[in-house]
């Protein structure tokens, strides 16, 4: 059986653990290497779409970064019990016109007992903001560790 530690239950630890890698890996946007992280049968509510499968999350996240471009991602704990964790994030990107947003959300994560993520239930709200308005500036990929994160960015 594969796992994707760290696995549930979920230690207060182990739920900011499981966070940053999976922030890691929505900042590389590889959507091969960020399927591997979710069940076969992964079911996703994204904005007002649903997707059944890792297979159709993997092309959700295909079509996703064709339009948010220059996506940076933060995504911080803030709430856990036994097999899930609720997270917010925030990400910045823009469109192919070059207009800068922040989009901020919730996620409802479940993990079935390989540590593969079962459930992400995901509400999204984007907001337009000037180039002059960005706070995620660090180079394409994984957050530096010194970055700040939401809380300490007022987000």
């Amino acid at each position: 059986m594969h796992t994707r530690p760290p696995l549930p239950p979920f230690t207060r630890e182990s739920a900011i653990e499981k966070i940053r890698l999976a922030e890691d890996a929505w900042n590389s946007r590889d959507p091969a290497r960020i399927g591997l992280a979710y069940s076969l049968g992964t079911r996703w509510r994204n904005r007002a779409e649903f997707v059944d499968g890792r297979e159709a999350a993997v092309a959700l996240l295909e079509r996703k970064w064709t339009r948010e471009l220059d996506y940076r991602l933060i995504k911080e704990l803030w709430a856990f019990d036994g097999a899930r964790i609720a997270v917010r994030f925030a990400y910045e990107w823009r469109d192919d016109s070059g207009q800068w947003f922040r989009s901020y959300g919730n996620e409802n994560w479940e993990f079935g007992d390989d540590g593969l993520m079962a459930v992400r239930l995901a509400s999204i709200n984007d907001r337009p903001i000037a180039a002059s308005e960005r706070k995620f500036h660090w180079p394409q990929g994984r957050r530096p560790d010194d970055h700040p994160g939401l809380s300490e960015l007022g987000l």
